[in-house]
């Protein structure tokens, strides 16, 4: 290895990898010479081994044009153009005028290619730059004009964030498979460190600093005490007689629980006694109700710190804790330092299926419900038949599916190098054999999938993907080559959930509206014409509006139709819903009285330590969830582009792309540019308000039946001692007999009004948007604003460079 190698990976901060090329005798001429594969093997980690590559190609063009400034530049890559101004790009800072900017007629060199992730990244960071000083040239008057641009000015900045969800079992590898795709080995604990199923842990970046840091939320010190009733009443009323196996196995969580935070001290002390601020003086954050900040200089160093508050107890020496804080622990946050595939990405390591704990379940909710992938992982040699893995489809699918956003299912089968180790067998053919082998469970697994039909209603078999990997066999590369193991796919997957093109265009677009107004507003001639495309847009505006209504009044009678369906079902088959749950066929009603007692203390759903969960709520409401089900899907779509609410949105339209086109509005051009970015802005904002919107009216019907039933739950909390079992029971079904005439058409009612409150609010926003935008553009004398001609013709020339890459619809014309 000579100096010139190292002074390269030290120049590109890729230095921790100086000793593998000095291993592998890389000189100089061996460096240019270096393929995709030698690359790979060098650099296994995605993130910095796409820097590598993209250095390396801008390093041999360099060598060829001999301009050491196209490679100067891409060590600079994420700097922001005015950090570049000194290298001759822009004669000034930001405080000049239009006039100081670079020539508008120059593009700005980028380090990478025409739409690559670098150029884009730079092409946003100097429209960024140039917004910000026409913020600042924006007059300080108190008028409606001014105060609109700056508000528009400011609310170009957007943030892209996708959730991928991970489930899977204790041991079925996922700490493993997300430190081998994020490329932080270290990172979460694996292997003797046993599992926590409550824990929940997100991962993603730390844009702030370069260190390793954890956010930890505590439950509330009131929730902790309720379970510590519950707990004491359930061990208690356990030891009074003869346990089943789920009791015995909810014994054994609920000992654990206790004895990793308190020790031995729990046993004879009650609730009151367990929350003395003596047993939590290493977290006094839990009871400020304050969240908790770790930091480590790496991985491994917040991984050690972390452990007590994510895992349960380790059956590692190196671990030794007095106390063991995860049972207080709502949900934890890692944020990973220089990671490029975190950086819009957040990866959720989740429990199967929710929780006792309300605050935990309603966040597992929320986070299962903001997925837009969901990664379902379980080990390769019994991946079609692990009855865990399904269970945890199925009782997640609705939460994904109509309640959720989920685009896409991951099948995951992990550890696909292991029962292939035989030393006898020649690596090629160890080779032939994982890959024949991976092969067939990709084809079970699928075959398997499409058997689920409470799944598949939710899900087409074009979002349900499997993969294969080995993350052992990634690191260690003796047998696979790096791709076989599929976790560079994985990788490339969040590289693209990573792709910032539409959050650029958008903004660029946005600019590009904002500048078309100001330099239009700044003309003082066409009133005429300004006044009769006013009246013109007013009146297409209504016309579009009206289709709008229209559109929606006619989805809220095909819902209502559904509803009332589902009523009457609901009305007809209540007892036979609610005897599958508090009377099931395989449990004796001795076994049962326990399960029933959780379902009431949890008011109507209970998750065992082992099994399936068990929702009341979710059984009565069945029949009205099942009868829109269908319609829901297809009104609020979560997979491709589909508009949501039935693309209702589509049908507005002020059709100013095509009145800009025609010569007798090219006086207000400019003014037409603007209302088209802003009518594109509104819609997409909209569409992102109905995707959440639609989660809690999805959700309504449950929720509804919930609060419908409290009543009968706060009864059947307080009954106990003999034949408590049936007053329970006698408790339930009187409660419902005598409310189900009223109950099942709220839920319906509930949901109507959501429905009719959300179409209020779109039609509201959308004309008090548009009609303040033509307004503001056709009607506003703008004597007091800046000329912008060079920021505008700046950013029309960045749009231009975006519309190189994806096929879009031209915002500027050409004629």
């Amino acid at each position: 290895m000579d100096d010139f190698v190292r002074d390269k990976l030290s120049e590109w901060n890729l230095s921790e990898f100086i000793d593998t090329f000095k291993g592998q005798d890389i000189d100089k001429e061996s460096f240019y010479c270096l393929d995709d594969k030698d690359i790979a093997d060098l650099i296994p980690t995605v993130g910095p081994r796409s820097k590598f590559k993209k250095r390396l190609k801008l390093l041999k063009k360099e060598q060829k044009t001999g301009n050491p400034e196209v490679v100067d530049s891409s060590a600079q890559a994420c700097a922001s153009t005015s950090d570049r101004s000194n290298q001759g790009k822009r004669r000034s800072g930001l405080q000049g005028e239009s006039s100081q900017w670079q020539s508008s007629n120059k593009r700005p060199r980028f380090d990478t290619e025409p739409g690559s992730y670098k150029a884009e990244e730079i092409l946003l960071s100097d429209v960024k730059n140039i917004m910000n000083f026409v913020h600042q040239k924006i007059p300080q008057q108190d008028n409606k004009l001014n105060n609109f641009l700056r508000r528009k000015i400011n609310d170009l900045e957007t943030d892209k964030r996708e959730v991928v969800g991970v489930f899977g079992r204790t041991g079925a590898g996922k700490s493993y498979l997300i430190n081998a795709v994020i490329g932080e080995r270290n990172l979460l604990p694996s292997g003797s460190v046993n599992a926590c199923t409550s824990v929940m842990i997100k991962v993603e970046a730390n844009e702030q600093n370069s260190k390793y840091e954890a956010d930890i939320e505590f439950i509330t010190k009131e929730e902790w005490e309720e379970e510590l009733w519950f707990s004491k009443n359930f061990l208690r009323e356990s030891a009074d007689r003869g346990r089943d196996e789920d009791e015995e196995k909810d014994r054994k969580d609920i000992v654990e629980k206790l004895s990793v935070l308190y020790g031995e001290d729990w046993e004879n002390k009650s609730p009151e006694e367990l929350m003395d601020g003596k047993y939590f003086k290493e977290i006094p954050e839990f009871l400020l109700s304050k969240r908790k900040m770790l930091t480590g200089q790496t991985a491994e160093g917040l991984s050690e710190k972390c452990v007590i508050y994510t895992k349960s107890k380790s059956k590692d020496e190196k671990v030794k804790a007095k106390r063991w804080y995860w049972p207080l622990v709502k949900c934890v946050t890692i944020r990973v330092p220089n990671n490029d595939l975190l950086k819009h990405v957040t990866l959720v390591d989740l429990p199967g299926n929710g929780d006792r704990n309300k605050s935990r379940d309603k966040m597992w909710k929320t986070i299962v419900g903001s997925c837009s992938t969901v990664w379902i992982v379980t080990e390769i040699n019994r991946a079609a038949s692990e009855p865990e893995a399904w269970e945890i489809l199925k009782s997640a699918c609705s939460f994904m599916g109509n309640a959720g956003q989920c685009r896409q299912i991951h099948f995951i089968c992990s550890k696909s190098d292991e029962s292939s180790n035989d030393p006898a067998r020649p690596s090629t053919d160890v080779r032939a054999f994982i890959l024949e082998r991976n092969q067939e469970a990709k084809k079970e697994v699928r075959n398997e999938f499409r058997k689920l039909n409470e799944v598949t209603k939710y899900f087409s078999d074009g979002s349900f993907k499997v993969f294969t990997v080995s993350s052992f066999e990634f690191l260690r590369k003796t047998v696979l080559d790096p791709d076989e193991t599929e976790i560079p796919e994985l990788q490339e997957f969040l590289q693209g959930l990573n792709d910032c093109h539409s959050v650029t265009l958008n903004y660029v677009k946005g600019a590009l509206g904002i500048l078309s107004l100001i330099q239009g507003a700044s003309r003082r001639d066409g009133v005429d014409i300004k006044t009769a495309v006013c009246t013109e847009l007013e009146q297409k505006m209504k016309d579009a509006l009206q289709k709008v209504v229209n559109s929606m009044e006619e989805t809220q009678q095909a819902f209502k139709e559904c509803l009332s369906e589902g009523v009457r079902k609901s009305e007809s088959s209540w007892e036979t819903n609610l005897t599958s749950v508090i009377k099931p066929e395989n449990m004796s009603g001795r076994g049962f009285h326990r399960t029933l007692k959780c379902i009431v203390q949890h008011d109507g759903a209970y998750k065992p330590t082992k099994g399936k969960l068990i929702n009341l709520n979710m059984k009565l409401s069945s029949c009205l969830t099942k009868s829109i089900d269908d319609k829901f899907k297809k009104t609020f779509p979560n997979e491709g582009e589909c508009g949501q609410f039935n693309r209702v949105l589509d049908l507005f339209s002020l059709n100013t792309k095509t009145m800009r086109k025609n010569r007798k509005y090219k006086d207000v051009k400019l003014q037409l540019m603007f209302l088209s970015t802003e009518e594109d802005k509104i819609k997409s904002k909209l569409n992102k308000i109905i995707r959440d919107r639609k989660k809690t009216i999805y959700s309504s019907l449950t929720t509804t039946i919930e609060t419908s039933m409290q009543e009968c739950y706060d009864v059947a909390k307080l009954i106990e001692g003999d034949g408590s079992l049936k007053r329970m029971r006698h408790a339930i079904e009187t409660h419902i007999l005598g409310s189900k005439d009223v109950m099942f058409q709220k839920a319906k009612d509930v949901m109507l009004n959501q429905l009719r409150d959300l179409m209020r609010e779109i039609l509201k926003d959308l004309e008090k948007t548009m009609q303040e935008s033509i307004e503001l553009s056709l009607k506003t004398d703008g004597v007091s604003i800046p000329d912008v001609e060079n920021e505008l013709e700046m950013v029309k020339n960045h749009y231009k460079e975006l519309m190189q890459g994806p096929d879009e619809e031209p915002l500027i014309c050409t004629n």
